[in-house]
């Protein structure tokens, strides 16, 4: 079957052949040497082009999503990989647990969750999503079901806990969920006036917090540069664990035939932000859907950024280089003629991944979002990465579809080793453009 099966930037859109996961396991456990290039998809939250295969087939993840066992006493739960981040708290907030980690939707599914080793607020406390998983059922191309765990198949547990779904079709997986006091958080929100005052405030607000992220007014200019709230939370004791989801108030029914994200737009939109946020005095109760899923409350954003998408640029720059090279990264921005709806700062500590290929590391995050303009976006990506590189950081390749092999490699030299490890009947677009672009990349393999 065809269909449009979009990522969330939704830059390149076409139809893309897809086959039910019951299809494709079915083909995988005869172990045909003549299968088409394979590629799983959950729910289309990835930005770019790591959840696209054009060259094979997707395989449909998401209606796999019962949920096999849930242990209240312990907080494990096996699920299927398409279970969505949503319905596993559904699931399981009864009993006191929340998820240990979770990225800014709860849309993504459990499968997409581990190939993309998602991170959240908490990483310095909790590591990435990885760092929860104790096993999975991994299906490869030979025809065998591979059980992995550290112990287990251990090679292949590294290679998939990040591996952007090329070792094979995650079928399901086993969780160790957080217990926790209730859903609801106790946020506070702190001003800072500009980026040193951030960076002066991160490290301490890490050390008393689950959570601490900072949003950044990107347009700021003169002596308001660099200003920003710093938010934080944790869980209150107060026994709330009602999770239903809330029909999302605000939508975008249609596509618009424009970007409707311009300079003016979002000047103003950060402007208000920046004030409304700014206001709150103290620490103060709010919903966790607020606090963690804000966007999820408009129903197709992405659509706001018209018909050509965005583009999101996530980089995480090391601790000794982020205090120069943040600030000129937004400059670079700014400069560029860019603006940025969401530019948010995060601060990665040294929790180790499991997985091989996992984007964070010791350091800070940024990540800002831009409609696609065309060669000029396209300009000040490639600045922003170039900066990111040089700095001795890397770029977030779930959020990425369009940087260079060359910047990939730089930034994640352990990626010949995914390359070994990879099912040869698995494959996607992102790492057709990075790791196998040339011939001295397969060389190297």
């Amino acid at each position: 079957m065809c269909a449009s099966f979009d990522n969330f930037g939704r830059v390149v859109r076409r139809e893309r052949q897809a086959m039910p996961a019951e299809l494709a396991m079915r083909d995988l456990l005869r172990g045909s040497a003549t299968l088409p290039s394979l590629l799983a998809f959950g729910n289309g939250r990835s930005y770019g082009d790591s959840c696209h295969n054009d060259a094979g087939s997707l395989v449909q993840m998401r209606p796999r999503k019962a949920i096999c066992l849930f242990d209240p006493e312990t907080g494990v739960i096996d699920a299927e990989a398409g279970t969505s981040l949503e319905e596993i708290v559904t699931h399981a907030a009864p009993f006191g647990y929340f998820l240990p980690v979770t990225p800014g939707t709860r849309f993504v599914t459990l499968g997409g969750a581990i190939a993309n080793d998602v991170h959240g607020k908490n990483h310095h406390l909790r590591g990435t999503f990885g760092c929860h998983v104790e096993s999975f059922e991994l299906l490869r191309s030979d025809g065998v079901r591979y059980h992995c765990t550290p112990e287990e198949n251990r090679e292949l547990f590294a290679a998939t806990i990040g591996g952007l779904g090329l070792t094979g079709l995650i079928l399901s997986a086993r969780l160790k969920l957080m217990r926790v006091g209730s859903l609801d958080i106790q946020e506070r929100i702190t001003r800072f006036a500009n980026l040193d005052g951030y960076f002066d405030l991160a490290e301490a607000a890490d050390a008393e917090n689950e959570y601490a992220v900072a949003w950044v007014d990107q347009l700021a200019s003169g002596s308001a540069a660099g200003r920003g709230v710093l938010i934080t939370g944790n869980h209150a004791d107060n026994g709330n664990f009602r999770s239903g989801t809330k029909r999302a108030r605000l939508g975008v029914p249609f596509d618009l035939p424009f970007s409707a994200l311009n300079r003016l737009s979002l000047t103003l939109f950060n402007s208000a932000y920046f004030r409304a946020k700014s206001r709150h005095r103290g620490t103060h109760l709010t919903d966790y859907g607020a606090f963690f899923y804000p966007l999820d409350g408009v129903k197709d954003w992405n659509k706001l950024y018209g018909p050509a998408g965005l583009y999101q640029h996530q980089s995480v720059i090391p601790f000794e280089a982020a205090r120069s090279v943040i600030p000129d990264m937004l400059t670079a921005s700014r400069t560029a003629g860019h603006a940025s709806f969401l530019t948010v700062l995060k601060r990665f500590g040294a929790v180790r991944s499991p997985g091989l290929l996992s984007f964070p590391r010791p350091g800070y995050t940024l990540t800002m979002d831009f409609p696609n303009r065309g060669p000029r976006t396209l300009a000040l990506l490639e600045t922003l990465d170039r900066m990111t590189v040089e700095a001795g950081g890397r770029m977030n390749p779930y959020k990425d579809q369009r940087m260079s092999a060359a910047a990939f490699r730089a930034g994640f030299s352990e990626w010949p080793q995914l390359e070994g490890l990879r099912d040869q009947n698995f494959c996607s677009d992102f790492w057709r453009r990075t790791a196998l672009s040339d011939e001295r990349a397969r060389e190297m393999t």
